[in-house]
This record gives structure tokens, C-alpha cells and sequence, in this order.
């Protein structure tokens, strides 16, 4: 397991979700990703993506103004 970090600050939707998908495919079963972002439309879209696709949110949180999603890859 290894931990990663995709940086989608800036970006609007649909592009925090779609980097993320293209990351983790990138990634293995068990590895974790931490997405920042600004868009706070991704609290709702990466959930609803990660369910969707097998993967589960660890946690998320805000700060100023910006939104981490934690995400395991996988099961």
C-alpha cells in the first residue's frame, strides 16, 4: 500500500472527478489517494464516483479554501 496525492485545485467540474479516475488507474488495490480541490461540488461528485466504481472515501475535510478527499483504492 502506498499513499499518493492529486492536486485539482482550480479545476471545475466534471475535471476534480475525471483526474481522479485517471489516477487511480494508475494505482493498485489498497493504495490510498488524497485529491485536493477547490471545486466544492467534488464533496458530492468523488463519493458518488467512488462508490460507483469500488472504492471507498477514508475521510474528508475542509480547510480555508480547500476540500482533501481521501480515497482507498479498491476494496
Amino acid at each position: 500500500m502506498s499513499r499518493h496525492e492529486l492536486d485539482a485545485r482550480k479545476m471545475l467540474c466534471p475535471m476534480p472527478v475525471i483526474k481522479t479516475q485517471n489516477k487511480v488507474k494508475e494505482l493498485s488495490d489498497g493504495d490510498i489517494l488524497d485529491v485536493i480541490c477547490t471545486d466544492p461540488g467534488a464533496l458530492s461528485d468523488i463519493p458518488a464516483w467512488a462508490r460507483i466504481n469500488g472504492h471507498k472515501i477514508i475521510e474528508h475535510h475542509e480547510s480555508d479554501d480547500e476540500i482533501t478527499i481521501t480515497i482507498r483504492v479498491g476494496n
